[in-house]
């Protein structure tokens, strides 16, 4: 039951993150880098708290993670370049 709960939970903060990135990639206002900054926030607790609770194996979640780390390297490089 938690790993279904939390797997929809992530997938649903993941496809806002989506959103929130694609708004601002067509908007000049990048007030949605910063929402996305924080779902993405949201999605790395949500993935540890999966990991915690055995809801995913540690090769998965070791993987997962590393793809969240570039993901928010990005966004986080776009947002600060967008500040200048």
């Amino acid at each position: 039951h938690r790993r279904f709960t939390l797997g929809e939970r992530i997938e649903r903060e993941l496809i806002e993150v989506l959103a929130a990135l694609i708004e601002a990639a067509y908007s000049r206002d990048k007030a949605a880098l910063a929402r996305a900054n924080l779902r993405l926030s949201v999605v790395r607790h949500l993935w540890r708290l999966a990991h915690e609770l055995r809801a995913l194996p540690t090769r998965q979640y070791q993987h997962g993670s590393s793809l969240l780390v570039a993901l928010g390297q990005q966004t986080g490089g776009w947002l600060k370049s967008s500040r200048r």
